[in-house]
C-alpha cells in the first residue's frame, strides 16, 4: 500500500502511510487521530485483528501499525479534546492528521494586535499569502516524535517534508496524551 522509504525509521514510516492515507482522502477533512501499536505485538496478540487489518506474515515485524481511532468532535478546541485521552499499554505511540491555514514568516509580522481569535482566523483566511496545509504529527511514548507537512499547492508525495520539529506545539499536546 504505502510507497514510503524502507530505510525511514518506523515512526517516520508510520507517519508518512497516515500522510498517504489522508492524502488519498483528499482536501478538507476533518482531524483524524490514530493509535499506534506494535506491529509484531498486534500480529502475536490478536492475530484475527491483524488479519482484517492486512498484516500478513510476509510484512516487516519492526512497524508501527496506525490504527484510525473515532470521529475527533469539531465543535470542542482540539487542544482541549487532546486533554481527554488516555491510551493502553499496548498503545506505544498516537499520531493527529490536521489541516490548517499557514503564513509565511513575512506575513506574520503584519499580524494586527489585540484581535480576538474568530477575527484573526478570518484574517488569516483572507490573507493573500496564506497556504493550506496537511499536518501528520506522531509521538510514541518513549518520546520520540515525527511530523510530515503537506502543502496543497504541492499535493505530491515527493513534496511532502518530513521531521522531528516541525510541528513543536502539536507534537507535544499529543506527547501528553500519555502522561500520567
Amino acid at each position: 500500500m504505502s510507497n514510503t522509504p524502507m530505510a525511514a525509521s518506523p515512526l517516520t514510516r508510520a507517519v508518512l502511510e497516515i500522510d498517504e492515507y489522508v492524502s488519498g482522502l483528499g482536501w478538507d477533512q476533518p482531524a483524524r487521530l490514530f493509535a499506534l501499536v506494535d506491529t509484531a505485538r498486534l500480529r502475536a496478540e490478536q492475530p484475527s485483528l491483524a488479519d482484517r487489518l492486512g498484516l500478513g506474515d510476509e510484512q516487516e515485524t519492526s512497524g508501527l501499525t496506525p490504527i484510525e481511532q473515532d470521529e475527533v468532535p469539531t465543535g470542542k478546541p482540539l487542544d482541549e479534546f487532546l486533554g481527554t485521552i488516555a491510551w493502553p499499554d499496548a498503545v506505544v505511540g498516537c499520531a493527529l492528521s490536521v489541516e490548517r491555514l499557514m503564513l509565511p514568516p513575512s506575513a506574520e509580522a503584519s499580524v494586527p494586535e489585540g484581535m480576538s481569535e474568530k477575527k484573526l482566523t478570518r484574517w488569516v483566511a483572507d490573507h493573500p499569502e496564506r497556504q493550506e496545509v496537511r499536518m501528520t504529527v506522531a509521538v510514541l511514548r518513549e518520546g520520540s516524535r515525527e511530523s510530515a507537512l503537506r502543502l496543497r499547492e504541492k499535493d505530491t508525495p515527493t513534496e511532502v517534508l518530513t521531521g522531528s520539529e516541525l510541528v513543536p506545539g502539536l507534537a507535544q499536546a499529543l506527547a501528553a496524551t500519555f502522561e500520567e
